[in-house]
């Protein structure tokens, strides 16, 4: 009776196998990737799940990539109401009237209840404790595969970190990189003052992890590339160029000048990045970001008003343009707070009433306006269009992620 039990399973799951993707295998691999390329990331991640056939298909043949692109991400939006702990997705890369907003279920959320997105590359998210910052993880939320990183053997008290992580090309290696300020391994004053109301830190220690599909679990470990040549503003590296994470300085007192500073993932190199020359860039706050892999720098002004000056050739100082300004907007979502409409644009000169995310294929310019609604801006029209998606978190930050199946293809994966 159990043998003809077992003999029923293998023959169904023979036809599973051999009916719905037994047709596929017949084909070439190149014409098989093309049919999976043109799906969604949603749909794919789900078709590796319906026989084993498809499964090795969608593992094998270069990592099939999705429909999703630079212009058609996935917009992961990082909830932190009532605990920065949930992670909803939008795939603009679907039609617009099916696009909803669906929410990941996170394996690792019992040991990591609070967490930061430190940042997104080919198809992978790095995240850290938001609570203990020595915990990171990689994870990538359409295979469910997930990582803990090492901690590192330096720790420091009193510390401020700063973030990278970035996968190059050429190298096919991922790297996550630390920036460590802290005040020293004594219980005194030493390397630490407080000036203009908070704490200044003296010291510093750059430190990076390199993760390969040659990498075991048991080789994984920081190493330390000395002092930082800078001190950089306490938020992760937001573009991701040319193989280069970038950075924006903090300004001080004897030297008020910031200054863009690269990182090559190639050779572990700091090297300083021409800025555009437009008027008020040391003065005000800005941020780095990548449009149509482009170096881009959002330049703030009052009332949320914006201008996005490109660097047309890479390292080029005479390639920068001004490309877009973008005039003040109210959406409907925030015009609750008309009663207080200063409070609306208070520090919009630091970006913090709007972020411009990423160039759509339309050409239009995708906005977060207070992290609470989503905005497309057409710069040839000038006219805002708030994006209305079922199931929407109330609060949020988005993070522009190109989904894929990437993982590593070592005993990493039992992990």
């Amino acid at each position: 009776m159990a043998s003809e039990k077992s003999f029923k399973k293998r023959k169904i799951t023979d036809d599973v196998d051999g009916g719905v993707g037994g047709g596929l295998e017949s084909l070439p691999g190149d014409i098989i990737a093309d049919i999976f390329s043109r799906l969604p990331i949603s749909s794919i991640a789900r078709l590796m799940f319906v026989c084993r056939s498809w499964r090795s298909i969608l593992t094998q043949h270069g990592r099939v990539s999705s429909s999703s692109s630079p212009t058609k991400p996935c917009l992961l939006l990082h909830c932190d109401s009532p605990i920065r702990n949930g992670l909803h997705f939008l795939d603009l890369s679907e039609e617009e009237k099916r696009i909803k907003t669906k929410k990941f279920t996170l394996r690792f959320a019992s040991s990591m209840p609070e967490f930061d997105v430190v940042g997104s590359c080919n198809g992978l998210l790095c995240l850290s404790d938001s609570l203990y910052n020595d915990s990171l993880y990689l994870y990538n939320p359409f295979t469910t595969n997930s990582l803990v990183l090492p901690e590192c053997s330096n720790k420091y008290h009193d510390q401020e970190l700063v973030f990278g992580f970035g996968f190059h090309e050429m190298t096919k290696e991922y790297k996550v990189l630390k920036i460590v300020y802290f005040r020293g391994s004594s219980s005194s004053n030493n390397g630490i003052y407080r000036g203009r109301g908070r704490i200044q830190y003296k010291q510093s220690e750059v430190q990076i992890l390199t993760l390969s599909s040659k990498t075991t679990y048991q080789s994984l470990s920081w190493r330390s590339l000395g002092k930082a040549p800078y001190k950089f503003v306490k938020r992760s590296s937001e573009a991701l160029v040319n193989g280069r994470l970038h950075f924006v300085t903090r300004p001080r007192r004897h030297v008020p000048d910031r200054k863009f500073v690269s990182f090559d993932l190639e050779d572990e190199e700091f090297k300083e990045i021409p800025k555009p020359d437009c008027g008020g860039l040391n003065r005000t706050n800005h941020r780095l970001v990548n449009l149509k892999g482009c170096l881009c720098a959002v330049v703030y002004g009052n009332y949320g008003k914006l201008d996005i000056w490109v660097m047309k050739t890479y390292g080029v100082k005479e390639s920068w343009g001004k490309e877009y300004s973008i005039g003040t907007y109210l959406p409907k979502g925030l015009k609750q707070n008309l009663d207080r409409p200063m409070w609306i644009w208070k520090n919009a000169e630091n970006g913090k009433v709007v972020r411009v995310l990423c160039l759509l294929e339309n050409g239009e310019i995708l906005l977060e306006y207070k992290s609470r609604v989503l905005v497309a801006y057409d710069p040839k029209l000038g006219k805002f269009k708030d994006l209305l998606f079922h199931g929407l978190p109330n609060w949020f930050h988005t993070v522009v992620h190109v989904g894929t199946l990437s993982w590593f293809d070592t005993p990493l994966d039992l992990w």
